[in-house]
């Protein structure tokens, strides 16, 4: 099929069976949603309930808002090469998550933490459940995006 019979632009792979093209923005769709709702909770929580971002936040901040970004801009119109930008910034964020919540839950030291001034990185300002923690959520949103960008490039490269 081309560009005139589906309405639609040629892209390559893309258009090897029924409805790929959809799965595909699909999935990057919900990375994104995944990455502005976690970009905008991060701003809640800072900027609104008053509670100051740690040196090891900032950094996941780092990773996570520029995701947001990213991903819009690789819906409209779909490019899957956008998936190549995202993904090396959605696994350098959830290692830096990773690292957080082992810090927090007590497997990784206190000594070995960056976090020298200010806020202490294993401090808990949230804790919902009894468990729920920010670096909890950090990890989860992290990992969510990165099984969606992987199951995009693979797909992708069918």
């Amino acid at each position: 099929m081309n560009k005139i019979e589906t309405g639609r632009p040629a892209f390559g792979r893309l258009n090897s069976g029924r409805g790929t093209h959809e799965n595909i923005w699909a999935l990057v769709f919900v990375a994104w949603l995944v990455a502005a709702s976690s970009s905008l909770g991060a701003l809640f929580l800072g900027e609104v309930m008053g509670f100051a971002p740690c040196v090891l936040c900032w950094y996941q901040r780092i990773f996570m808002f520029p995701l947001a970004f990213v991903l819009a801009v690789g819906l409209f119109p779909l490019d899957v090469k956008g998936v190549r930008y995202a993904l090396p910034l959605s696994i350098a964020g959830w290692l830096v998550a990773v690292y957080h919540l082992l810090l927090i839950e007590g497997v990784i030291p206190e000594t070995m933490t960056p976090c020298r001034q200010g806020v202490p990185c294993s401090q808990v300002e949230v804790e919902w459940l009894g468990f729920v923690t920010i670096p909890l959520l950090s990890v989860a949103a992290f990992s969510v995006i990165n099984a969606l960008l992987i199951t995009t490039y693979l797909k992708t490269r069918k």
